[in-house]
């Protein structure tokens, strides 16, 4: 709705994408040429270029401290299809899949797609949205084949701690059995200190299916690249299931990714610090509207407010708010400010605030928010 009112000529300003607002660095957009006038027009292999599988190898030990062989890693059409690819042949029909929410949309529906069935622990924006491990053991069940979550997380930017993953893998430990998919597609976006990746602990590494790309860090969702790191099992299940749907990923956006992941932290520290200067400003700005609650996220780009002060209240033209779509939609065609109601997510009390956008328009944002807030009767 929101490009259908921009598309009319309305001034929307929207905070409902999950990417950044940054081009791709220049280094990796010349590579992407170099390999277009090398003529690398061919099939790819299908878990990838050895070349690219060895970049990321080497990544996983300079920036993650963590040990992984060139065929541990399959090279997706994004870590979308990494997603899907450790989900159908990890998960078989009537397994449980416990996922913590919110949670980002594709989640649930991929398990779908497996014939699994989801299993919610349910978090709060008080908790800093993140379970404990009384909550995921009382989550599991003899059924139980996989955990899933991200850190950073996407909605609510959560970021979990070293000491608190050591708290979850203790009882992982009693469940041999099960899996555990790590999404740490925002693993750059990280404002309380260096990434911590479930996968260091060695109980469990073997049992870890790392899912990452190139999509937030180097501003590359348009590429299409994505990758999980893995068991070499799992990893040889993984390129079985995509050869008989993809095959492999774009052999330009593979050329690219070994140039990104060759060419250093410069961009990724850039970019970091122009996110953190804008989550702060928003920070103070959220805090400033009565109703809404706020926590401050560790990382990502994405606030997640609780909204549920505002149900049954009455907007201006009469209408009745009855939940957080409603919210959403009265923010669009009131305050012309696009969000995501936090039902996607598995929060119905919530929306999704993204501020991958320059600072005026995320103030003029904030001031649109307040203003159509304080509207509601």
């Amino acid at each position: 709705m929101g490009r259908e009112l921009a598309a009319k000529g309305v001034d929307v300003i929207s905070l409902s994408l999950g990417e950044t607002d940054f081009y791709t660095p220049d280094f990796v957009k010349q590579a992407a040429k170099e390999a277009i006038d090398q003529n690398f027009s061919y099939y790819t292999p299908v878990p990838g270029y050895p070349e690219l599988r060895k970049a990321i190898a080497a990544k996983l030990k300079r920036e993650n401290n963590l040990d992984y062989d060139f065929d541990q890693i399959v090279v997706s059409t994004g870590a979308k299809q990494s997603l899907a690819n450790a989900i159908l042949c990890v998960v078989n029909p009537g397994d449980e899949v416990v996922i913590p929410t919110p949670y980002w949309v594709s989640y649930s529906e991929l398990v779908k797609l497996a014939d699994g069935e989801s299993v919610f622990i349910n978090t709060t924006l008080e908790s800093d949205f993140k379970i404990t491990p009384e909550q995921l053991e009382a989550a599991i069940t003899p059924k139980t084949k996989l955990f899933m979550f991200s850190s950073p997380n996407n909605p609510t930017g959560t970021v979990y701690t070293r000491d608190e993953l050591a708290a979850l893998v203790k009882v992982f430990e009693k469940y041999p059995q099960i899996y555990i998919i790590s999404d740490e597609i925002y693993e750059h976006i990280n404002f309380l200190n260096e990434h911590e990746s479930i996968a260091q602990f060695e109980s469990v590494k073997d049992r870890v299916i790392i899912i990452n790309g190139l999509s937030k860090a180097y501003a590359m969702t348009g590429w299409r690249i994505g990758y999980s790191a893995t068991s070499k099992e799992l990893a040889a299940a993984c390129d079985k299931l995509q050869s008989q749907i993809t095959s492999g990923t774009s052999s330009i956006t593979q050329k690219a990714g070994i140039a990104a992941y060759e060419g250093g932290l410069d961009t990724i520290k850039e970019m970091k610090a122009v996110f953190k200067e804008r989550r702060d400003l928003v920070y103070g700005l959220l805090k400033d509207i009565p109703g809404l609650k706020v926590n401050l996220p560790g990382g990502a780009f994405y606030f997640f407010p609780d909204v549920s002060s505002f149900f049954g209240k009455t907007a201006p033209d009469g209408s009745t708010i009855k939940n957080a779509e409603d919210v959403s939609l009265y923010l669009l065609n009131t305050g012309h400010v696009a969000t995501v109601s936090g039902d996607s997510f598995g929060d119905p009390n919530s929306i999704r605030l993204s501020y991958a956008a320059a600072n005026e328009k995320l103030i003029e944002a904030m001031k649109r928010i307040k203003e159509a807030l304080g509207a509601l009767k």
